[in-house]
């Protein structure tokens, strides 16, 4: 005997359901009284999946909005990698500083609207080591908040993006909105294996949807993996390579040996240029309480691409002749100097090249003589200019 959600079909022998019987049945009284027949709509049966699709002309196109402009984008997800000794973390307060109490981004453009920061970190402790670090770079802390795990059956218990998103949502909705999460480190978000793509993808998938829900910038910070120096910067980022093709920016950090300088870079994005930096150093100091704390001091932007950049203070580039930076120097003066005290920076690169110094020599020695460089007003990518200081009067 037949099952009872299956009605054999005479003319071809195999079984229909009796859903789709009925709707063989239908379109023939339509055709017997002389209608078209109209295709049947599966999308009305239960559990059917259907592929939503969704014409450009009904899309109205939006600009990118940002954080902090060309650098950390809002409602999307930033990765900053670097090697142990940058103080990623430290970097990451500065701007969640800058954001909560207004003021100047590393590159001096100003923060011109103020917002909340949510924290989650799994390395360090809000109340001796994160919040000294925040008053310390001048942060509003009743715009700060932490996530401290979920309160469940009267315990806490970890946080976990994959999981706790939904609810995520409602304590954010509660103090208001937020602008900015620092999730550090970002591996704590990946639920499997971090080298693993499908993992990566997955897990982060939940972080990047958030995100985007609330409009909020995402900065997840990571470590750089061991013995990477002279790689594409991007590609030294520690774990599957799904962390930096889900974000939209990638920024890196680097440290200067024998010195307290570091520097930022711009190593990926889909959404900004993709080359410069800024310089930063950490400074120590002593806040209320007698607590001492470090805060990032910004030295301004740098010219080049990450890979330059990194390059720069990773490497020593005078290959141990000392007479190497001043001849240097010398040359930039100089070529500044016949070319009435300003020079376009690709024509000096072009100068220096010639002349078998590498970029990143170039702009060491640039700072150690006090030249200054500008951008082009109205450009967005290149369009550098390198000038002589104006004499004081």
């Amino acid at each position: 005997m037949m099952a009872d959600n299956h009605i054999g079909d005479q003319m071809g022998g195999f079984t229909l359901s009796k859903e789709d019987e009925a709707a063989r049945l239908a379109r023939i009284q339509l055709a017997q009284a002389g209608e078209t027949a109209r295709p049947f709509d599966r999308s009305m049966q239960r559990g059917e999946r259907v592929v939503k699709i969704r014409c450009g002309a009904d899309i109205k196109p939006l600009p990118i909005t940002w954080l902090w402009p060309g650098w950390v984008p809002a409602g999307k997800l930033t990765i900053l990698a670097g090697a142990a000794g940058t103080g990623k973390t430290t970097l990451a307060l500065a701007l969640a500083a800058v954001l909560t109490a207004g003021g100047r981004w590393p590159d001096g453009s100003e923060c011109k609207q103020m917002g909340n920061v949510l924290i989650w970190s799994s390395e360090d402790v809000a109340d001796d080591t994160l919040v000294p670090r925040l008053i310390a770079s001048g942060a509003d802390l009743a715009r700060c908040h932490f996530i401290e795990g979920i309160a469940q059956d009267g315990e806490s218990v970890p946080f976990d993006p994959s999981q706790d998103i939904a609810d995520l949502r409602r304590a954010v909705d509660a103090i208001g909105g937020v602008s900015l999460l620092l999730i550090d480190p970002i591996v704590s978000a990946v639920a499997g294996d971090m080298h693993r793509a499908n993992d990566v993808r997955r897990s982060l998938q939940a972080v990047v949807d958030f995100a985007d829900a609330h409009g909020c910038a995402v900065i997840g910070i990571t470590h750089f993996a061991k013995g990477g120096a002279g790689k594409a910067p991007q590609d030294r980022v520690i774990g599957s390579q799904a962390f930096g093709a889900l974000a939209r920016m990638v920024l890196v950090t680097a440290k200067e040996e024998g010195s307290n300088r570091r520097v930022m870079a711009r190593a990926k994005s889909n959404i900004a240029p993709d080359d410069g930096g800024v310089a930063y150093s950490l400074d120590l100091v002593t806040i209320a309480g007698g607590i001492e704390a470090t805060h990032a001091v910004w030295e301004g932007v740098i010219e080049g691409t990450a890979r330059e950049i990194l390059g720069e203070v990773e490497h020593d580039e005078s290959g141990g002749d000392s007479t190497a930076p001043a001849d240097l120097q010398r040359l930039l003066i100089d070529l500044l100097t016949e070319n009435g005290g300003t020079m376009p920076a690709k024509q000096v690169k072009a100068e220096v090249s010639d002349a078998g110094y590498s970029w990143t020599a170039a702009n060491r020695a640039k700072e150690r003589a006090g030249i200054e460089s500008a951008k082009e007003k109205g450009t967005t990518k290149g369009g550098w200019t390198w000038y002589l200081p104006t004499p004081a009067p």
